[in-house]
């Protein structure tokens, strides 16, 4: 057994201890420390970069680390096999998806501009945003030696006579309150109940005085992060709001190798875990304590998700979605309660899922296709989500289709050496001066906070800056030299936007030739599945009239410069609408509102899935696409216009 300690830039430790040739990842795994792996461990993305502080252990070199990096003692964790005690230091860029819980400072406008859109939206398209949840008090008769009712069918009796119906429902957890309840507040009761035509259900029991709010819990479950909201569900208010990386980023960036891993003995609950006790449960407890705020009055849940990130919460078997003819277990489900699964919350939440459309269009896409209300508008407009997978959306009130292309975990940092989520520490924007080559980012966290790496947003900045300012070529290759350019024992080149002395990090922020051509991989998945379905319709870019962009990239996208490195069609900027994380303000839609739940389920119901691996053009049309901006320029007349 050896003895390995894991050190952090904040001063922080842990210790385990690893059996001959296990490798530093599995032992980090196993010890609950995150070290980014989006390549599952095979050594192909070299995020897993630490440094060897003291010890020996048995490592390959790789096209990842330099002669000077390996000198240094840079190691890649995936194939470092531990034959000695050792310290190695994390650095905060290889835990980046992990780091750094966030809970939002709600006094700022902005983290809740969009939900209070989303409400206005629905009620101008005429949905109520009311729900079955209600608060209700109800008096009795004290029991005596004349009326020896028990306590359950007293409540029972005087909520039917309140509300009219027959059944009354009691779980065990009210069953438990009840006696000390009825007594301390001399059986006169508030009920958190939730009302059908057909029964009711009691969901907690507090005295008479007490000031109940009917708490509700919004999740986006997203492959690398996951958002989380609680509100009111009785005004819509939101009461806090939180993100995270998702603890399942270590097994994998994107869901073919978390459903490989999940095949692995214990892998199904591993995963389960790690997105719920690892990621949910401490995002719920941080929002609950930030409010002070009880999170057993969280009495309904709404998921938002892609399809796989569906089965891996749940617990249950993702396989088949990834083998012919790609079968998942369900497209919708109205059977989880929070018990189930060990959700920290009131163990009889009901757990609305967001319907799921094919194997790799999933809830998330519904619910932001929903709110982007492209379904209730007579224009064609173009619904985009940028995330691990990039979904499409085209059509309008008469029609909609939907496609899904692998983009990779570009967006969101994955497949970058330096990238990261949109946290504090990520430059998400960022101009390049033409002669100097010198940067100007904007760092998330603000002023003060030192740069540790590029989220989404960022990288589509700096790669249109390098672009137009002839540093780089269409292949994505650089092209010219300077102080901030870099290149390796093998010629590979590399632009240094923060050196180590100006980084929040212990190396050189920096974005390389490799980064480049992973990125314009994932722009051209982007674009080319545009160009497939517009032709399968028989349309083309001019006849949008609108296009709505998702995702948490960064704080917003450039869109110019989207459409500069070819990842956009060239329309007029101003048909391009940012609007944020829409997976999470659908999820909170259908919290909110039980008529907007039934409308994201019809647009489900109503969606064309396009399949994109069987139409012959597709590959034809990605190829095409993966250079700067296109290999046809005069598909991008404006760029064309500004390279002249």
């Amino acid at each position: 057994m050896y003895k390995v300690t894991f050190k952090f830039e904040d001063g922080s430790q842990v210790e385990n201890y690893a059996t001959e040739g296990e490798t530093l990842l599995e032992l980090a795994q196993k010890s609950n420390v995150v070290i980014d792996a989006p390549c599952s461990g095979n050594a192909s993305c070299g995020k897993c970069k630490i440094k060897l502080l003291e010890g020996q252990m048995e490592s390959k070199k790789t096209r990842h680390i330099t002669d000077d990096e390996f000198d240094q003692g840079w190691r890649l964790a995936c194939i470092s096999e531990l034959t000695n005690d050792v310290e190695v230091l994390v650095p905060d860029i290889a835990s980046a998806f992990k780091s750094r819980m966030k809970v939002a400072d709600l006094s700022s406008k902005d983290e809740i501009q969009i939900f209070q859109q989303t409400k206005e939206s629905i009620e101008f398209a005429g949905i109520d945003l009311h729900n079955s949840l209600d608060v209700v008090e109800v008096m009795m008769d004290p029991p005596s030696l004349d009326d020896t009712m028990p306590d359950n069918e007293r409540l029972a009796r005087a909520l039917r006579k309140y509300m009219n119906l027959k059944t009354v429902r009691f779980p065990y957890s009210v069953l438990l309150k009840m006696p000390d309840v009825l007594r301390e507040s001399d059986f006169t009761v508030k009920c958190v109940i939730r009302t059908t035509p057909d029964d009711m259900f009691v969901y907690d029991i507090f005295p008479k005085d007490y000031d109940v709010v009917i708490g509700g819990l919004a999740i986006d479950i997203g492959t690398t992060t996951v958002s989380a909201l609680i509100i009111n569900m009785e005004t819509g208010e939101i009461l806090a709001k939180a993100s995270s990386g998702n603890g399942q980023i270590r097994y994998g960036a994107d869901v073919i190798n978390r459903i490989i891993e999940s095949q692995k003995p214990g892998g199904q609950l591993r995963l389960q875990k790690a997105v719920i006790e690892e990621t949910i449960n401490p995002m719920v407890e941080q929002m609950c304590s930030s409010i002070g705020f009880s999170k057993k009055q969280i009495y309904r849940m709404c998921i938002a998700s892609n399809t796989t990130m569906n089965h891996l919460f749940a617990g249950i078997n993702a396989d088949p979605l990834r083998m012919e003819p790609y079968i998942p277990a369900f497209f919708k489900t109205n059977s989880l309660f929070a018990s189930d699964l060990g959700i920290d919350v009131n163990p009889d939440a009901h757990i609305i899922v967001a319907p799921n459309i094919g194997s790799y269009v999933g809830g998330d896409i519904t619910a932001g296709t929903f709110v982007s209300m492209i379904w209730n508008k007579p224009e064609f407009s173009l619904f985009i989500d940028l995330g691990t997978n990039g979904e499409l959306v085209f059509g309008n009130s008469d029609f909609l289709m939907s496609c899904a292309c692998s983009a990779g975990p570009a967006f969101e940092g994955g497949d970058i050496s330096c990238g990261m989520r949109a946290t504090d520490g990520a430059i998400e924007a960022c101009t390049i001066d033409k002669e100097t080559m010198e940067p100007t980012c904007i760092i998330v966290g603000g002023e003060g906070e030192k740069p540790i790496g590029l989220c989404g947003s960022g990288i589509i900045d700096v790669i249109s800056e390098l672009y137009l300012a002839g540093i780089i070529d269409p292949k994505g290759k650089f092209i010219r030299e300077g102080k901030r350019i870099k290149r390796d024992e093998y010629g590979t080149g590399s632009y240094v936007l923060a050196f180590e002395e100006e980084a929040g990090s212990v190396k050189d922020v920096e974005i390389t030739e490799v980064d480049i051509d992973n990125f314009i991989r994932a722009k051209g998945a982007i674009f080319s599945a545009i160009q497939t379905m517009l032709v399968s319709l028989d349309f083309d870019v001019s006849m949008i009239d609108n296009v709505y962009v998702a995702g948490g990239i960064g704080s917003g996208i450039n869109m110019q410069n989207a459409v500069n490195i070819g990842m956009f069609p060239d329309i007029p900027q101003e048909k391009f609408h940012y609007v944020g994380n829409s997976s999470l303000s659908g999820s909170y839609a259908m919290l909110l509102s039980t008529e907007s739940e039934r409308k994201v389920y019809e647009i489900a119901q109503n969606m064309t899935y396009m399949e994109l691996s069987t139409v012959p053009s597709y590959m034809d049309e990605f190829i095409g696409a993966c250079f700067l901006p296109h290999t046809d320029i005069n598909l991008f007349p404006s760029v064309k216009a500004r390279m002249e």
